[in-house]
């Protein structure tokens, strides 16, 4: 008997063994020389790291002194965010190859290849697979990370709530809770000695956008959403500390501090948001997002076990955070700091606000169409600096794009980062910021429109992005017209990827009443 526990014993090591070894050695190796066949090179990977060694070498030498109280004149965050990137670019030429532990990726800059994969409409080009393991604590398999007939499924509930026509009813909803913010700013201002107030603007944006979408997803919820969207934020503060060792192996199981704390964060926002559900249920209808989710998992077969239908939940709650409040908050930060260093553009949309608005901080949506300067500027800084740094895919079968046969598992990563100021298609000021770029549209702006991707490309372009659109043109827009505001001498410009492409430093400026 103890012989054959010690047979059956040797038997699942060996088995383990065996699994361990395919999983990271012979399958991440397997793909590396499929794509080396085909002529594609990159940076040797190391044992179980990949590259993940000498990314954390160049991104510790990247870190530069910043002068206080100044934006820079041009705006290059590729070099400073991700240099590994941009170094590798010029060794290997626009398409190579690299590794985050085991997990094989292509780089892609090269113009025909990037309108491809941009333009693919297959759902055999997802998400990347590590994005649902390694961040499923802060994504799930919501409608930004899941895949095939269950993502179809999710768009098919979610999309149409976020059609310009709902948009244009949140106007109201929108606008007041920019005019909360403008009123705060104000009350700070008439208690400050000299009449100019300083504000660090990132927690007011975020309190704009969180109201703003907490209506939105939880209607009558509104204060509770606020809640889980607080936990939400030092949850994903929490999953951006692993930054690019999201590949190593078998690393997100082990207990440490900082998984430990994630694991309690995300049952702490499980917990809130399964307690707004179970009061909706019990409660009134509502017209919500939440009320969709609900209503769209009880009419899918595949969702049909209570517990498949809270995770369904959840996880489009996290995903919804995420793409609608934290992005906005972040690229209404950017857009302020930049009109804070240039008084022409911000007396140009000023200008133009009390023209189209009359003076008037009521604004509806026809309004809202006519700020076209307004609309300059704000697809400047989404240009200069997006909310996300990449676009990533995973080839889920067998693949072509270009002269590229690119295998099952293999991820494609465009730098939206290097897109959006390569010289060769935005010019030879591509990195200065020029809002008058974009007078004549972006195909105006750009020789190849598909380098253009702030909020995403293709099919899995974001779904809030004429949300986004309208909460910046009227916060901005109210914001302008109430007030003068320049940089403070106390702000350090410091782009830093946590997650998002968010102020390492916060955004200080000074600001006066008109």
């Amino acid at each position: 008997m103890f012989s054959a526990l010690i047979s059956f014993g040797l038997v699942a090591l060996l088995g383990l063994i065996f699994r361990l070894y395919k999983t990271l050695v012979a399958e991440p190796d397997l793909l590396r020389s499929k794509l080396r066949k085909q002529g594609l090179s990159g940076p040797p990977p190391s044992f179980l790291l990949g590259n993940i060694k000498e990314i954390q070498v160049a991104l510790s030498a990247a870190k530069s002194a910043c002068v206080r109280g100044i934006a820079p004149k041009t705006h290059d965050c590729a070099s400073t965010l991700l240099p590994f990137l941009e170094k590798w670019r010029k060794l290997y030429g626009e398409v190579f190859m690299f590794s985050l532990g085991n997990i094989q990726i292509v780089h892609v800059t090269q113009p025909d290849m990037v309108k491809e994969i941009s333009t693919c409409t297959s759902i055999d080009l997802g998400k990347p697979s590590y994005q649902q393991k390694e961040r499923g604590a802060l994504l799930g398999q919501g409608i930004l990370t899941s895949n095939g007939t269950y993502w179809v499924h999710q768009r098919k509930i979610i999309a149409p709530e976020l059609y310009m026509d709902k948009v244009k009813g949140m106007t109201g909803v929108i606008t007041n809770s920019a005019l909360t913010l403008v009123k705060n700013w104000r009350q700070r201002i008439e208690a400050s000695e000299g009449k100019v107030a300083e504000i660090k603007i990132d927690n007011d944006m975020r309190s704009f956008s969180g109201d703003v979408i907490s209506m939105t997803c939880f209607g009558s919820n509104f204060s509770k959403g606020k809640e889980i969207f607080k936990k939400l934020k030092a949850l994903q503060d929490a999953t951006s500390k692993k930054g690019l060792t999201c590949g190593i192996p078998g690393l997100r199981h082990i207990p440490t501090k900082h998984n430990r704390l994630t694991w309690a964060l995300d049952k702490e926002v499980k917990t809130l948001i399964l307690k707004v559900v179970k009061e909706r249920v019990q409660g009134s209808y509502e017209k919500d997002l939440l009320q969709m989710l609900l209503e769209g998992a009880k009419n899918n077969v595949e969702l049909s076990q209570p517990h498949v239908i809270d995770k369904f939940i959840v996880d489009n709650c996290k995903n919804i955070y995420l793409a609608g409040y934290e992005t906005t908050a972040v690229s209404a930060a950017w857009c302020l700091m930049l009109l804070a260093a240039d008084k022409q553009w911000q007396d140009r949309v000023r200008a133009e606000v009390v023209d189209v608005c009359h003076g008037k901080n009521n604004l509806d949506y026809d309004s809202v169409k006519k700020l076209n300067q307004l609309n300059m500027v704000i697809h400047e800084c989404l240009r200069l600096y997006p909310p996300v740094a990449v676009v990533s895919r995973e080839a889920l079968k067998d693949m072509k794009f270009g002269d590229l046969n690119v295998p099952k598992g293999v991820n494609l990563w465009a730098l939206v980062l290097t897109l959006h100021t390569d010289p060769e298609i935005w010019g030879p000021d591509s990195l200065e910021f020029k809002p008058e770029r974009f007078t004549n549209g972006i195909t105006g702006a750009c020789k190849i429109p598909q380098y253009y991707m702030p909020f995403g490309v293709g099919p899995r372009v974001c779904l809030g992005q004429n949300l986004a659109m309208v909460e910046l043109k009227i916060l901005v827009a109210l914001i302008v017209s109430n007030f003068s505001f320049s940089l403070s001498p106390n702000y350090l410009h410091s782009p830093a990827l946590n997650l998002v492409i968010e102020p390492g430093h916060g955004v200080d400026i000074l600001v006066k009443k008109l």
